[in-house]
């Protein structure tokens, strides 16, 4: 079953609209590249706040021009919970941890032992290991030619600023002039989303499941296929995306 509160996945109408609704706003060539890897990749917005130039293009020697690659290989290190450079801290907080039971009676010895001889107990202190996300990378294919020209257009537009690029500028960058964080950059396309283009409930993970939904309901490829594109460790979260789309949904209870 699909959880509340995810993300919506848009309709070809919505994305049409949502592209036709960032010409009109300023910087059309760097929030138009943006959403189109979203909608065309699926990358996270943690994943493309992250992204260099390198990901994406093969520079001259001279730094002012460049060449698309035909694939996107995407480090490990940039996806979900992964801290790449130094730039995507993710804080851990548990909300529940567990012991086998070995593990428990072990634990409750221990602190027997300490409260005999009076030492302070620290809950913290007793907690299993907390299991880290290694991530995973994924090769994806630069195919689609909205993506393609939205990226030749904006990285057009770099080097016409006078901007001598380097394989490891980032990709976007914000006002500031820096990389966007990925808190940032998240913020940045729910508002490009919800306020530019009107879509309720919309949010920067949309174009993700706009993705992986269109391939398996639209395209009916295997979960494998669509997990390869996720880059999802366990088959058992692409299967999240299995649910009907809402235009799906739509149609049924138009016919009623």
């Amino acid at each position: 079953m699909r959880k509340s509160g995810q993300a919506r996945v848009l309709t070809a109408k919505q994305q049409q609209r949502l592209f036709q609704a960032i010409k009109q706003h300023r910087h059309p060539e760097k929030n138009t590249a943006i959403m189109q890897i979203s909608f065309k990749l699926g990358l996270r917005a943690q994943e493309i706040a992250l992204l260099q130039i390198k990901e994406v293009a093969r520079l001259k020697a001279s730094g002012t021009d460049f060449e698309l690659l035909e694939v996107m290989s995407l480090p490990a290190a940039y996806t979900k919970g992964a801290d790449a450079m130094g730039r995507s801290k993710t804080h851990y907080e548990r909300q529940s941890i567990s012991f086998t039971v070995d593990g428990f009676n072990k634990m409750i010895r221990q602190i027997e032992a300490m409260v005999k001889a009076g030492a302070e107990i620290n809950p913290e202190d007793f907690y299993p290991p907390a299991r880290q996300h290694k991530g995973k990378s994924r090769d994806l294919p630069m195919v689609d030619i909205s993506l393609r020209e939205a990226l030749t257009d904006y990285l057009k537009l770099r080097i016409e600023k006078a901007e001598k690029l380097k394989p490891s500028s980032p990709l976007f960058i914000s006002q500031k002039g820096g990389p966007y964080s990925p808190n940032t950059l998240q913020e940045h396309m729910a508002l490009i989303l919800r306020d530019w283009a009107g879509i309720e409930k919309a949010s920067s993970h949309s174009g993700r499941r706009s993705l992986i939904t269109n391939v398996i309901h639209k395209q009916k490829k295997s979960v494998k296929v669509a997990q390869k594109i996720a880059g999802h460790v366990n088959p058992s979260t692409t299967l999240i995306y299995e649910d009907p789309p809402e235009e799906v949904l739509e149609d049924a209870l138009k016919n009623l």
